[in-house]
């Protein structure tokens, strides 16, 4: 998707607190745009006729029709993330193709997760030849953080390495560091894994930023990061 344009959202759900909460994390992000609210799947139906969306927020349980029936029925459907109580659900989400799959009670920073897949740059298709595939408006990969009360959106490729502080996270990027109240897990499952690598319980860094390493060490401009014993193994076998 163009970074440039907002995400117009549309939330399912019958109940009115479930509703409001995924409300209030959409406009909480500034590329999103809560495009509407509605109750049930008919409802939808009727919104979907006369507004476009880019994606879902489907809760799956639902009365007169549920969630993964709904979906069946629309001819060229927007994305969809599945919101539901229910895991048992999972598969067929999936099979549905879905963007994402949360859990309630959904935090925020596993909402974030799934908008970050939705931002991400789409694969090119496998009839394209990668070669002379161009797409006019590339849009470099991103993720967002809470910071001082607002969500800040951060290019990967600024940055060099996070820090764990108990319940916090330090976000090191070219010449600026963001604190983010999250764990580093949840950082870790956001980040692109043939980017970024987990060395300790308490650093991920970024590959491409890397001067120099031994076994135990890994130097990052002037910071030394510290190879964790459970994670060398992995650590070493990705660098080579």
């Amino acid at each position: 998707m163009n970074s440039n344009k907002k995400i117009r959202c549309l939330v399912v759900d019958d109940e009115p607190p479930a509703r409001e909460i995924i409300a209030r994390y959409v406009q909480q992000l500034p590329l999103l745009e809560l495009a509407g609210e509605c109750s049930n799947a008919i409802q939808a139906l009727a919104f979907l006729q006369q507004s476009k969306v880019d994606v879902i927020f489907l809760d799956i349980r639902m009365p007169q029709l549920n969630g993964n029936d709904f979906l069946k029925t629309i001819k060229n459907p927007p994305k969809v993330i599945f919101t539901t109580a229910y895991p048992e659900y999972a598969v067929e989400g999936y099979e549905l193709d879905v963007v994402d799959y949360l859990l309630k009670p959904i935090p925020f920073d596993r909402f974030l997760k799934a908008i970050n897949k939705l931002a991400s740059p789409e694969p090119i298709p496998e009839n394209i030849n990668p070669a002379i595939a161009v797409d006019p408006l590339p849009t470099e990969p991103f993720v967002y953080f809470r910071a001082d009360r607002k969500m800040v959106k951060v290019l990967l490729h600024d940055i060099h390495y996070i820090e764990s502080m108990k319940d916090y996270v330090k976000v090191f990027t070219a010449g600026n560091t963001i604190i983010s109240k999250q764990s580093i897990s949840s950082v870790e499952e956001m980040l692109p894994e043939n980017k970024f690598i987990r060395t300790h319980r308490s650093f991920i860094i970024s590959v491409e930023k890397i001067r120099s390493f031994t076994n135990e060490l890994i130097e990052i401009d002037k910071a030394t990061i510290p190879i964790g014993k459970l994670y060398r193994n992995g650590v070493l076998k990705v660098l080579g």
